[in-house]
């Protein structure tokens, strides 16, 4: 048979970086043993769906670049790919459990059941179901449905022995039966819970292959026995490391900053979110950090998948995609933090001056989004000196220094001021000059001359700010402190 992999998100809001995790690795697996990546909407728990999520979903893998074979947006041949157009597909595994005593009618209460839980955590129990309701008589049971007893269905789990499997990542694993609850399959409102949704789900898709996340990995002994009562060949199982937050604590999946939909708003690239998002948790051969997808797919291995948890490093995230920028063909480059801009700062400079402000600053932005607020930045009309500026600037040698530098610079023909080189080692000479005027040198000197043109002590690169402001408000800046 060949290699089947799914992606199977819940529509509950936007897509958090560890399921783009968990599908970039179902993508690369599938690829690399060229095989089918089939996408599959689990969307059984109707209070938490989320409406457009199925559509930013697809927007964002089509933004990324990864394609599925078989899907809701593409059709194939093991479909609905939408749970909750098969819900007579599960009632029907359902009753078959039933019929075959692997699974029974529990008729438990919510306040039952807070109850008993309760109990259990005062006598220092684990909180499992007590199996109350498992030996019903099926007369009983009938009885109770037609009078209209609200109900569920559960998992006869067995009662002795273990159940054990093999993980791609963390091999041999038992459970012991005794330990597992008896698992809700179908819920009051007649729809399945994921662990029967599933296992049917996978078994009829012909999945090879079921790759996710660790919080799962204590629910496969139930689906491995759910495998074992229908008689199915039972898929490899793999499950990824944790995601964490720098303090090694789990990466929330309701925090929108974590969102796929968030990094592309703030203008990380598809393929430095991609890069960075593969190597949580896997490590290819060697040194190199830099990877296309076609080449994740080349080198892409499960063996290389680590058990311990990874940090979600924003620092790092930021840096690969500030590496990815640098390598952007400047027309393209340039278009897309034109797009950052507002409307009112666009009327009021030209395209020839922002693209000589980005050319000259190019480099030192990690996204499109800071590019643009760089360059708005410096654009902006400068605030009044702060405090530290005002004390540098109230010395007389700050005075004469500036009166000096003023009267430098205005010999320098405007023409040149286009010239970045130029004007940067002109205005190196000019300071270094003035500065012998003053009795000024070094930090000083430097320190001087930023609060004289922008009053504050930190900021841009001079010389490349006197380069994009021009001659006329440097020296207008100049002016303001005679």
């Amino acid at each position: 048979m060949s290699v089947r992999l799914r992606f199977a998100p819940s529509p509950t809001g936007f897509i958090h970086v560890g399921s783009l995790r968990t599908a970039l690795f179902n993508y690369l697996f599938a690829r690399k043993h060229e095989g089918k990546f089939i996408l599959r909407i689990e969307d059984t728990d109707q209070s938490r769906f989320v409406e457009g999520a199925i559509e930013n979903l697809l927007s964002i893998f089509d933004w990324l670049g990864i394609s599925f074979d078989e899907g809701p947006h593409t059709g194939g041949n093991f479909g609905p790919y939408v749970q909750s157009e098969r819900l007579d597909i599960y009632r029907r595994h359902i009753e078959r459990l039933v019929a075959a005593k692997q699974a029974y009618h529990c008729f438990c209460t919510p306040g039952e059941l807070e109850e008993m839980r309760a109990a259990q955590v005062a006598r220092g129990e684990t909180p499992m179901y007590d199996r109350r309701c498992r030996n019903l008589d099926a007369e009983t049971a009938r009885r109770r449905i037609e009078k209209g007893d609200p109900y569920v269905v559960r998992l006869t789990v067995p009662l002795e022995g273990n159940v054990s499997f093999s993980d791609l990542v963390r091999g041999d694993i038992s459970f012991q039966a005794d330990m597992i609850d008896d698992q809700v399959l179908l819920k009051s409102d007649g729809f399945p819970t994921y662990h029967l949704a599933n296992v049917v789900d996978d078994h009829q898709m012909r999945i090879t292959h079921v790759i996710r996340g660790e919080e799962w990995l204590t629910s496969t002994p139930k689906h491995i026995l759910l495998y074992q009562y229908f008689g199915w060949e039972i898929p490899k199982f793999a499950h990824l490391p944790l995601l964490l937050n720098a303090d090694r604590t789990k990466l929330s999946k309701r925090s929108a900053d974590v969102s796929v939909e968030s990094y592309r708003a703030e203008g990380i690239l598809p393929e430095a979110l991609l890069n960075f998002v593969a190597l949580l948790g896997w490590h290819p051969t060697g040194d190199r950090e830099f990877f296309s997808l076609e080449e994740l797919v080349e080198e892409f291995d499960m063996e290389r998948v680590r058990k311990s948890g990874s940090v979600f490093d924003m620092t790092k995230l930021r840096w690969f995609n500030s590496e990815y920028l640098k390598k952007k063909p400047d027309d393209e480059y340039f278009e897309r933090v034109h797009e950052q801009f507002p409307n009112d700062f666009l009327k009021g400079n030209d395209d020839a001056k922002l693209k000589y402000a980005l050319s000259t600053l190019r480099g030192s932005a990690a996204t499109y989004k800071e590019a643009a607020q760089q360059i708005i930045d410096v654009f902006s009309p400068n605030p009044e000196p702060d405090a530290e500026s005002k004390e540098l600037l109230s010395h007389d040698e700050g005075q004469v220094f500036l009166k000096s530098l003023r009267e430098i610079l205005e010999d320098i023909p405007s023409e040149n001021w286009m010239e970045f080189n130029m004007i940067g080692d002109a205005f190196k000479s000019a300071c270094k000059q003035s500065g012998k005027v003053a009795g000024l040198k070094g930090k000083q000197l430097w320190q001087t001359v930023r609060a004289g043109l922008t009053g504050q002590l930190h900021g841009p690169e001079l010389t490349k700010l006197v380069a994009i402001w021009g001659r006329e408000r440097v020296l207008s800046e100049l002016e303001r402190h005679r």
